[in-house]
């Protein structure tokens, strides 16, 4: 219950309640006093609901920046830009030998020295 108020006091509160506002409005009085406890827990849940959502809220945003930071350094990006550092110098390297002129190409064999005769 309430801090600090044992049972005596709140009797006592009672009674004096019972003899100021009188028997007849005393009903009235406690279901104002209901509504008006209401309210105010209402208020307290929507205040505290507002205060996880804020937080909430800032944890996301600390996430993203985590990931957007993660996305910038990943190891499997520079991995990946290594890879295709390597396979371009490895195209040009292959791409000089290919584009080298051959020497003269041998003439064919002669029949007559090989000891083939065409029938």
């Amino acid at each position: 219950m309430l801090p600090g108020i044992g049972f005596s006091e709140i009797i006592v509160l009672g009674l004096a309640a019972l003899i100021f506002v009188g028997p007849k409005d005393l009903p009235m009085l406690m279901r104002k006093l209901g509504q008006f406890i209401g309210k105010g827990r209402r208020m307290a849940r929507e205040f505290q609901a507002a205060f996880d959502d804020i937080a909430r809220q800032s944890e996301l945003d600390e996430l993203k920046k985590e990931i957007e930071a993660l996305k910038r350094s990943n190891t499997m990006t520079q991995a990946q830009a290594d890879l295709a550092a390597v396979e371009a110098d490895i195209n040009s390297a292959v791409m000089r030998q290919t584009e080298t002129p051959p020497g003269p190409t041998p003439p064919p064999p002669d029949p007559k020295v090989t000891g083939e005769e065409k029938a």
